[in-house]
């Protein structure tokens, strides 16, 4: 099989969406299956839906349209408030996005009228994370606004935390969001039927027993794919962590110093490495760099210890193993390397080596 590659054990990921979506059903809480970091995979796409997700969400609408063309029909939201040079093919091909200025849901209004659609606006709330949102005291006025434009249809509003500035989900801002619904609601009327109370970082709180209140989705994308939550990367309890594995090959091994020699300057990505003394170690390189992977973001096999990497080669210390050049490394991987991995284009795609192969349908 071609290497670098991402083995991907769809069974896995079924088994673990599934699990979400019945635990998180019991607090009245729907799971929309994001799909960003997996490019908008039709396979991986069509697995969720299977497992119960109510309805896809992905950032980009490039993702959005591949899922369109490869025959996925269930609702999918735009969860980046849109670029408006994407506006006509945002209307086109996603029912719903999240939204923060009027000038954009504007442009959706009239790209909407021109296409004879509708599309759904969810109005992103400013809860402390300092990403996107609406500061809490404009968001009456820009219901109001919203509501107003032809051809868009307000749905609700959501609200995202920990992805900037790590600001936990907890009570103090569930109550928040949930008493704004409250709010639009006692004003407008009973029309906020999507209350999004964020990501995979709010699955210690929805799992936790508390008053859920309003709050009635989550956007699951981490979670899923890797069993743990975002806020401390602790897995939860009866998910699999080993659903995705990257596999890198061996190109090189030599009997080495551990430390350099010469003057230390930067490296080629501005760092000043320090060294200590091991004396001579048995190191391995892999085919695979930073262009390719975070290599923070990954664990090697017990027993190697990732040295260093630059662009395209990783260093190993394989002192405790037997490695030959041509040899096939697994790594265990998080979400910020499987974001980067899955950019690659040097890296391919394929099922794990004990696969459950799920065949993707049209959904």
């Amino acid at each position: 099989m071609t290497l670098p590659r991402l083995e991907i054990d769809l069974g896995k990921i079924e088994h673990n969406a599934h699990t979400l979506v019945t635990r998180l059903a019991r607090s009245g809480i729907s799971v929309m299956g994001v799909t960003k970091a997996v490019l908008g995979d039709p396979e991986i796409a069509a697995v969720l839906l299977r497992s119960g997700v109510s309805g896809l969400g992905d950032s980009r609408i490039e993702n959005i349209e591949t899922m369109r063309r490869a025959g996925i029909r269930s609702e999918i939201t735009l969860i980046r408030t849109p670029m408006l040079s994407q506006i006509d093919r945002v209307v086109r091909h996603a029912d719903m996005s999240f939204n923060t200025e009027l000038d954009v849901i504007a442009a959706l209004s009239s790209a909407a009228q021109k296409s004879n659609k509708t599309h759904g606006v969810v109005l992103m709330v400013e809860l402390g994370d300092l990403r996107e949102g609406i500061m809490p005291g404009d968001m009456l006025k820009t219901v109001e606004a919203t509501l107003a434009f032809p051809n868009i249809v307000f749905k609700g509003i959501g609200a995202n935390l920990a992805c900037l500035s790590g600001i936990s989900p907890g009570k103090a801002n569930m109550v928040a969001l949930s008493d704004l619904a409250d709010s639009i609601d006692a004003k407008f009327g009973p029309i906020t039927d999507i209350v999004s109370g964020g990501n995979s970082a709010n699955i210690e709180w929805a799992l936790s027993g508390a008053d859920t209140g309003r709050i009635n989705n989550l956007r699951l994308g981490e979670a899923i794919l890797f069993g743990c939550e975002a806020l401390h990367r602790l897995p939860i309890d009866g998910l699999h962590q080993d659903a995705i594995t990257l596999v890198a090959e061996v190109i090189e091994t030599k009997i080495k110093p551990s430390l350099p020699w010469g003057n230390v300057a930067q490296n080629a990505f501005g760092e000043i490495n320090h060294f200590s003394d091991r004396g001579p170690t048995s190191r391995a390189i892999v085919a695979i760099g930073r262009q390719d992977i975070d290599p923070t973001g990954i664990s090697p096999p017990p027993g190697f210890e990732i040295l260093g990497a630059s662009s395209d080669h990783l260093v190993l210390d394989v002192s405790s193993g037997h490695v030959c050049v041509g040899d096939e490394i697994p790594f265990q991987i998080n979400y910020s390397a499987f974001l980067r991995a899955m950019t690659s284009p040097f890296v391919e795609i394929g099922p794990s080596s004990n696969p459950r192969v799920l065949a993707a349908t049209t959904l």
